[in-house]
């Protein structure tokens, strides 16, 4: 028997829910035998077959250089970047949310960052993706979050179709400006 925990209705945000939350409790969703956890450092192996699987579906498979000691390190060490929220029918993994906080000098407060939001395919078309994105959504609530932001592969239409439906908008005025690798490295050096 899984334990859980009932969570009210979306549209009812609890302010003090969040914070009592249980992190290996897993938690109820409005969908039958789908339920969230807050991964703890025991999932490390799920997250990271979680971002394999992402980069399969992005055709980016090339890119993944992650490892288990990177994500122990990165997510759950003394400085934790980011969170990661499981999905699970019943008592498998099947997608998770791996997120983070930004801050909106504009609105002069914290955002929430979707770095990635994932399904396996075969789990797809069930609301597993709306469930979890909803429920970052509650947390960007109670954490009193300015925005709500991701991005998302411009070939990528049902993913796209399906944030325009739940009244997302495109920041198309906006171009994303990455430098990694070797690159942070030379401009360091610059200084």
């Amino acid at each position: 028997m899984i334990p859980t925990v009932m969570v009210q209705p979306l549209d009812f945000i609890d302010k003090h829910y969040l914070r009592t939350v249980k992190y290996n409790t897993m938690i109820s969703t409005s969908i039958p035998g789908f339920y969230l956890k807050h991964a703890e450092e025991k999932d490390v192996l799920i997250i990271l077959d979680l971002i394999k699987g992402i980069a399969a579906y992005e055709k980016l498979s090339h890119e993944v250089v992650a490892t288990e000691e990177l994500l122990k390190k990165n997510l759950f060490g003394q400085n934790r970047y980011a969170e990661v929220v499981i999905g699970y029918e019943k008592e498998t993994p099947v997608g998770f949310a791996l997120f983070f906080h930004n801050f909106s000098t504009f609105t002069g407060r914290p955002g929430l960052y979707l770095e990635d939001l994932f399904v396996f395919e075969e789990y797809r078309g069930k609301g597993y993706g709306k469930a979890l994105l909803l429920y970052l959504a509650r947390i960007a609530g109670e954490r009193d979050c300015g925005r709500f932001e991701w991005v998302v592969l411009d070939w990528n239409k049902p993913a796209i179709d399906f944030y325009n439906s739940l009244g997302a908008k495109q920041m198309k005025e906006w171009i994303i400006t990455r430098i990694d690798g070797e690159g942070i490295e030379r401009l360091a050096e610059m200084f």
